[in-house]
């Protein structure tokens, strides 16, 4: 028969329950439980993005973070370091050689009739003395002329003899070399190889003669009216060259290797030579590179029969060590590139025919010319280094005066730039030819204007390819970075030459008009007359390098005030022409002196701005007016510009034509990002920070010292860069604070508030604050470079090398690799700063120097490296000194002691961490300990006024937050106290005849500062470090009032911490809050076991029903009811871990899962309901869940009580016999007990639902098994009132319900009859009303009746009637 219960409607599982048992039996089928405090779960596409959405979200939000402009809050030093930082890399993004002479075709020149514009200056002419005239007249042979230009000697061979004299001094004395009698043929200077000659030989004169080349040694050094001295001395290396008529050398620099080659063929040869003879070596020989003449490998026309052709011979012969190349160029216009390799190797790797040229140049976009065809030559080549540009190797100069730039490639050029080695180039292509200018040599005087072409390269216009103008060119030279001289023999009739110079203009390259495009070659050119033949030039100065690579090598602007100008020499026939290359600032200058008044000027500055824009100009115009330029005076004397007119136009060109700062308004997205922030500082201002950067760039970068070792005296500090330049440097910023001062109230953003109220609108109001935070940004820059540059200067006036030997490793590490910038910009260079000062101070004190002398004299030259703070702290350590030798015990002492401490607290915040160290350490050495526990704490104040750290702790300590910072700070001070506290724990005090010794007022001292101290993150850390040295009882014993705070703040994260909170709460009586932490700590999410957690829960029980002061009782029984339901939960999710763990439905390898889910947190009610208990069919759990939520649903508890009947029932069943009680007896355990738990509660033990569910079970299933009324006995011993069963049973009586129908209805009349039994005895007992009341006994004579008149017979219808007539008797 089945067990008839009424359904409930199916429902989802919100999860899965593995081992499930299967369904009961048919007889006992299992009721549906009702879905339990299930909430409805959200739509799981709710959630989830589609496809690509996510990436794309990303990417939003990414974009907008970019979007966001980039602001921080910098100290003016800082952003204006910044800005020269920048300045300096845009210098250093000069575009390289490769970039504006591309492939194609120019002749891009701007040669002006005005002086001011020219491009060069001739300085001065030097005559040929009069001795060499002399000399001149009785040559017999042949004479030959040549310049040392870097050594301002130029020499002359007359026949077997060669003469050199310093040409700028006046009547130079001769220095010949006449040791042999053949003629002279050719002289070249180069250096010689290492080791080879002593030190004091530095260059190698070479000289060849018809028969001889000969090697002499040359000495140089400063002479003392200027210039060089020259001596000569014989090497006795010579070897014979006869037959080979010598007329080209050329010398490596960098390996000391020499070449030659002679008029008779095109052979290249070297002269080797050693410093001692070995085996098969001489000290001098000669090697033939090219065997039998290179014309066997190049192809001649054939010419017709008996036609005579000159000699093919190497004409010109250049050396680029750069690339280990060596370039010649034949008498037929040939090119030829040879490699230089180890051990004197030489190969020819490229031949370039001119035809070969020609016919690259051909391909070129409007290079068809009649300048370029096979009537012109090649009569000069000049090689371009790979510190210059990466791709061109060679410039070749025609006879047209067209200049043809080269590039070389090698088919492994792509490997060695990434194996970083140098392979041999093997073919090479023409990139670009520049064409002569197209102007007149003059334009007419009333052209005020420059007269210039313009073209653009390659098909995007027409070059003027045309000009004859350069025709005939009889010699030409180039100098990097790119400067030209051109000697043109324009007069047939005439020896003199016309000299053409150009030089790149690198403001206009630099700065192209369309910034889409490369920049193009633009030149200023300039004619000259020089009234004579040209016979050499040569450089007088360094060859110019910005940088030492392409990009930014040829940027002049960039070191027109760092690096000398570069001077050229030319040597006639008549005398030595010098030169010098005119800078930007040269040419503004002149452009002032000779512009025409204020029309004139304002016509120039137009020009100038058109040409070189705003910043370059601004950055001009301060230069000329802080005396930056130079001019040429009436005694060809080089000077700085004092004209005042010219320096006042120059101001007021920095003022008037400096533009305006930019809001960007449009910019602003961020609404916390300040509008000051969104202006660009005005053209002014970036001028002014490019002057500044350009003084600066020599030394920005530099390190302040370098260390070296001298044999003799040890350690040898130097300047690495010469004191002469940084005084140059300060001057010239000196000038220019000069210049601001005087002009700051004409300089907008320099002129104070009264500019603002100049501000028409908000925009202008806030374009003048950022630019004058930007200027003023500037003004504190160059002021703290004057003080460093002085720090610098008082350091090498010093024993530098004492004071860098005083410092600690680290420091001299530190100090090794400081430089100006970090010095003068950097926190790291200010602290590193403070420690060479004290190293100074220390030493001068050693060597029995006053402090306060030392101290102020170092203060005056450079305040911002020693400060009147600095002062204060070097007296306070002077004082801790003279304690310490005073003895801390004498009165004397005790006052020093108190003296340095008022002095350190004065300046607590100037205090570096190894200074407060110092001074803590010194203190405790002599039982201060009350001093160095006050300075730590008021340093620790100073270094975080604002609290930072505080409220950092009070966060819960975010990782990466900026506060952490000020913490750390604050924790190195309090570490210093640890180490006091610790050393008087060390150091019990000690007891002389029961009295406490000076030791314990000292060490009471110490503890009263330290409980006395309101620094609550002192505090904070004070409780951690005993935590960390295991002293709990220590934190309970404390009676303060940041105790609970920092316990509460550290609750939530450590279990231990919460254990003590609680114990300190109870200890204090608080016994509510102590329940509190005990409940948090039941719920938190500390790793703790289920049976923890109910302990927690009884403790906080107990703790909630104890009174607490303060604590309202309403308040305690809502905390104690909480934690009662929480308790019951912890109870049943106990159970269901208990049950689930020894259930044999779980597998065995489920089992631990389920004891980590279940033996930890406490779960909520619907998750111990949904996933465990109602899956796992524990019935009696469910039902004591629904007491718990308050579950009120009938039908749910009714389900629910039927399905424990039965699985109680089955699992009676399944157990083996020989252990199976009874179902029955099982069904009564079960009703026990949860009639116990649930107090009989009328909603969850509803006996008008479970008492026919009883009987029915009895009847069904135990019929005739067990005790006829266990069932009512049952209910009764569990305390079941008995006016809840008399109806119950009465209703089932009368309402004759299946399955008690017919005769089966004397079950239910005997259990009325057991029940009216026992409650008429029991109420006969005591003093209480029969039945309840005379109507309950009414109403149970009358139901009796009923069940005699009903047939009930036997024994239990003799009782029936027995038990009405006593109660008709007791109603009677």
């Amino acid at each position: 028969m089945s067990f008839a219960v009424p359904q409930t409607p199916l429902r989802p599982l919100p999860g899965a329950y593995l081992t499930t048992p299967s369904n009961c039996p048919p007889q006992l089928s299992q009721i549906n439980q009702p879905t339990f405090g299930a909430p409805t779960a959200p739509s799981s596409q709710q959630y989830r993005l589609q496809p690509g959405q996510a990436s794309a979200q990303s990417k939003q939000e990414n974009d907008q973070v970019t979007a966001k402009p980039q602001f921080e809050d910098l100290k003016p030093v800082e952003r204006a370091s910044r800005t020269i930082n920048d300045a300096l890399l845009r210098e250093t993004q000069y575009p390289e050689l490769d970039s504006y002479v591309s492939q194609g075709v120019s002749s891009d020149y701007d040669i002006s009739s005005q002086l001011a514009w020219a491009p060069f200056q001739r300085t001065k002419m030097y005559d040929i003395p009069e001795k060499i005239f002399d000399q001149y007249n009785r040559a017999q042979m042949s004479t030959a002329m040549g310049l040392f230009a870097d050594l301002n000697h130029a020499w002359v061979t007359i026949d077997n003899a060669l003469y050199l004299w310093d040409y700028t001094q006046p009547d130079p004395p001769l220095i010949g070399f006449e040791e042999q009698q053949k003629q002279i043929t050719a002289v070249q200077l180069t250096s010689p190889r290492a080791g080879v000659f002593v030190p004091t030989i530095t260059r190698l004169l070479v000289v060849a003669t018809s028969s001889e080349v000969h090697l002499v040694g040359l000495a140089s050094q400063p002479a003392p009216t200027g210039g060089q001295s020259v001596a000569l001395y014989s090497t006795g290396m010579q070897i014979s060259v006869k037959g080979i008529d010598v007329s080209v050398i050329a010398g490596s620099t960098t390996t000391g290797r020499v070449f030659f080659a002679g008029k008779d063929n095109d052979d290249v040869y070297e002269v080797t030579y050693q410093q001692e003879e070995r085996w098969f070596h001489n000290r001098c020989g000669k090697i033939n590179h090219t065997g039998k003449g290179l014309n066997t490998f190049t192809p001649v026309p054939l010419l017709s029969f008996g036609a005579k052709t000159p000699q093919e011979c190497v004409i010109d012969m250049v050396v680029d060590d750069t690339r280990s190349l060596l370039y010649t160029l034949s008498s037929r216009s040939t090119i030829r590139v040879f490699h230089m390799t180890a051990n004197n190797g030489l190969s020819l790797v490229i031949t370039r025919p001119l035809g070969a040229t020609l016919r690259d140049i051909s391909h070129m976009p409007n290079a068809l010319s009649e300048l370029l065809s096979v009537n012109m030559s090649i009569i000069s080549i000049d090689p371009i280094a790979s510190r210059e540009a990466s791709k061109m190797h060679l410039m070749a100069t025609t006879s047209t005066g067209c200049r043809i730039f080269m590039s070389a490639t090698s088919a492994s050029s792509f490997y060695s730039s990434v194996a970083g080695t140098q392979n041999a180039p093997n073919s090479m292509q023409v990139q670009h030819v520049k064409f002569p200018p197209s102007d007149p040599v003059r334009p007419p005087p009333s052209q005020q204007q420059s007269s210039s072409q313009t073209n653009p390269y390659g098909n995007n216009g027409s070059a003027s390819n045309s000009s004859r103008l350069l025709i005939p060119a009889r010699k030409a030279q180039r100098f990097a970075p790119g400067y030209f001289f051109c000697f043109v023999a324009r007069d047939p009739q005439s020896p003199a030459d016309t000299l053409f110079l150009s030089a790149p203009d690198s403001g206009r390259i630099a700065r192209p008009q369309d910034a889409s495009r490369s920049s193009r070659y633009h030149e200023l050119g300039m004619w000259l007359g020089i009234g004579a033949r040209a016979e050499a030039v040569g450089l007088m100065t360094a060859p110019f390098a910005a940088t030492s690579s392409p990009q930014g090598f040829a940027n002049e602007l960039a070191v027109q005030y760092d690096k000398p100008v570069s001077e050229m020499a030319v040597l006639t026939n008549s005398g030595v022409h010098t030169f010098r290359k005119r800078r930007l600032v040269d040419m503004f200058a002149a452009m002032i002196r000779i512009g025409g008044g204020d029309e004139g000027f304002e016509a120039e500055m137009k020009k100038f701005i058109r040409r070189y824009g705003r910043v370059e100009t601004a950055s001009t115009a301060l230069a000329v007016a802080c005396g930056q330029g130079l001019e040429l005076t009436s005694d060809a004397r080089v000077a700085k510009i004092t004209d005042p007119e010219v320096l006042e136009f120059a101001r007021k060109a920095f003022i008037e034509y400096g533009g305006k700062p930019q809001f960007y308004e449009n910019n602003v997205v961020d609404p916390s990002v300040p509008a000051i922030d969104m202006v660009h500082p005005s053209p002014r201002h970036e001028g002014l920070s490019l002057y500044v950067a350009r003084l600066l760039r020599s030394i920005w970068k530099a390190p302040i010292m370098q260390e070296g070792m001298s044999p003799s005296t040890g350690l040898i500090v130097t300047p690495s860069v010469p004191i002469s330049k940084l005084q140059s440097i300060s001057q010239d910023l000196l000038s220019l604070k000069e210049f601001l001062n005087t002009n700051k109230n004409f300089i907008d953003g320099l002129s104070g508030p009264d500019a603002l109220g100049r501000a028409s609108t908000k925009q202008e109001e806030i374009s003048l604050q950022a630019e004058h935070r930007a200027l003023h940004s500037q003004v504190v820059l160059i002021d703290k470079v004057i003080e460093g540059i002085a720090f610098v200067q008082v350091l090498f006036d010093e024993r530098i090398e004492e004071i860098v030997l005083s410092l600690s490793p680290e420091t001299r590490q530190q100090v090794r690799k400081l430089t100006y910038e970090g010095l003068i910009s950097a926190s790291h260079g200010k602290e590193l700063a403070k420690e060479l000062v004290k190293a100074i101070v220390n030493r001068n004190i050693a060597n029995g120097s006053n402090v306060e002398t030392v101290a102020e004299a170092l203060r005056r030259r450079c305040g911002s490296f020693c400060s009147a703070d600095d002062v204060i702290i070097f007296k306070a350590q002077e004082q801790l000194k003279r304690a310490s030798e005073a003895g801390s015990d004498s009165e004397l002492g005790r006052n020093l002691l108190n003296e340095s401490l008022r002095l350190f607290m004065q300046v607590a915040g100037s205090l570096s961490m190894e200074q407060l160290q110092w001074a803590v350490k010194s203190f405790t050495g002599l039982q201060f300990y009350a001093g160095a526990i006050q300075l730590a704490l008021i340093v620790a104040h100073e270094l975080d006024r604002g609290n930072k750290a505080l409220s950092w702790i009070e966060d819960n300590r975010p990782e990466q937050d900026p506060r952490a910072a000020a913490f750390e700070a604050r924790k190195r001070c309090y570490n210093l106290i640890h180490d006091v506290i610790v050393t008087l724990d060390n150091n019990p005090p000690d007891i002389a005849d029961g009295q406490y010794s000076l030791s314990v007022k000292r060490r009471t001292e110490a503890y009263k500062v330290i409980d006395t101290s309101e620094d609550e993150a002192f505090q904070t850390d004070l409780y951690d470090w005993y935590l960390l040295q295991k002293k709990k009882d220590k934190i309970l014993d404390i009676q303060s009032p940041y105790i609970i705070n920092y316990l509460q703040r550290r609750a939530n994260l450590d279990r231990d911490i919460a254990d003590l909170l609680w114990r300190y709460h109870s200890r204090i009586g608080h016994n509510h809050q102590a329940a509190e932490v005990q409940l948090s700590l039941a719920r938190s999410e500390f790793p703790l076991s289920l049976d923890e957690r109910i302990e927690y829960l009884g403790r906080a029980k107990a703790n909630a029903s104890m009174p607490s002061p303060g604590i309202p009782r309403q308040t305690r029984y809502q905390l104690s009811r909480e934690v009662g339901d929480l308790l019951d939960i912890a109870n049943i999710q106990s159970d269901i871990l208990q049950r689930l763990t020894s259930d044999d439905r779980v597998a065995p390898e489920r089992r631990p899962a389920i004891a980590k889910e279940l033996n930890g947190q406490l779960l909520p009610m619907n998750i111990i309901y949904n996933q465990y208990a109602d899956q796992a069919a524990y019935f009696d759990l469910c039902i004591l869940i629904y007491q718990i939520a308050d579950h009120r649903n009938p039908a749910d508890i009714r389900a629910t009580w039927q399905n424990l009947l039965g699985r109680t029932h089955e699992e009676t069943l399944q157990r083996p016999t020989d252990e199976r009680p009874q179902p029955y007896e099982a069904v009564i355990e079960k009703v026990r007990s949860l009639g116990t738990r649930l107090n009989l509660s009328e909603t969850m033990f509803p006996i008008p639902d479970l008492l026919p569910m009883l009987e029915r079970y009895a009847f069904e299933f135990q019929n005739g098994v067990g005790p006829e009324t266990w069932v009512i006995d049952t209910l009764l011993d569990i305390g079941v009132p008995y006016e809840s069963l008399f109806p119950v049973l009465e209703g089932m009586f009368y309402n004759d319900e299946a399955p008690f129908q017919g005769q089966n209805q004397r079950y239910i009349a005997a259990d009325i009859v057991h029940v009216v039994k026992r409650w008429l005895q029991e109420s006969s007992r005591g003093k209480v009303k029969l039945l309840g009341g005379e109507a309950n006994a009414a109403a149970v004579s009358q139901c009796l009746l009923m069940l005699q008149q009903s047939g009930l017979d036997g024994r239990r219808g003799e009782e029936c009637r027995e038990l009405r007539v006593r109660i008709e008797h007791l109603l009677g």
